[in-house]
């Protein structure tokens, strides 16, 4: 069989063939990393939440930072519920900020500080509602309930904070109203 003669503009398009490929290649790599970056911090903010749920929220768009600022502001809210937060209730939501890796000097974390100083204005509450209740329309319902089941356990335990008598006790008028209203957007 004769042998072809070396061409130098087949080697050009080989080389040019795997470059291609190979930025192709890089630049999937590159997105499979920002993805399981942004899976990993969402998984950080939800620890106990499952992969679909993750997967789901990404596919819409939804950051760790927004999931912060959905899972903090009902517990500030219900924390303001009778007009001031205590200690216990102060306590009970940084405590629920640490679990999350919301540390202080971030903006996940002034923004916290903010609402646990001044009670959030009602026009901060329905850009919540109006943002979570889009999102939830897009859920399945399964993945609406593991939403609702863990945002109302920790707006729960923000009311329990300040609780009665010795803490331990009732949960105020004002404060389940508030875990309701939480509650009913997230349904």
């Amino acid at each position: 069989m004769p042998e072809i003669p070396f061409n130098p503009d087949a080697k050009s398009l080989e080389d040019a063939f795997f470059a291609r490929e190979n930025a192709a290649l890089l630049e999937a790599m590159r997105k499979k990393a920002a993805h399981k970056e942004r899976l990993d911090a969402l998984r950080g903010v939800m620890p106990n939440a499952d992969d679909a749920l993750l997967e789901r929220l990404l596919e819409l768009g939804v950051s760790a930072q927004t999931i912060l600022a959905m899972l903090l502001l009902p517990l500030a809210r219900v924390a303001w519920a009778d007009g001031v937060i205590d200690a216990k209730e102060r306590a009970a939501i940084l405590k629920a900020a640490e679990e999350r890796d919301i540390r202080p000097g971030t903006a996940s974390h002034q923004l916290l500080q903010s609402w646990l100083d001044h009670n959030p204005d009602e026009t901060v509450v329905a850009a919540w509602k109006n943002y979570v209740g889009g999102m939830c329309s897009q859920l399945a319902a399964h993945e609406r309930d593991e939403m609702r089941t863990r945002l109302v356990h920790l707006a729960r335990g923000v009311a329990e904070a300040a609780g009665g008598f010795l803490g331990v006790g009732t949960i105020s008028a004002k404060e389940q109203a508030v875990l309701n209203d939480i509650e009913a957007t997230l349904s």
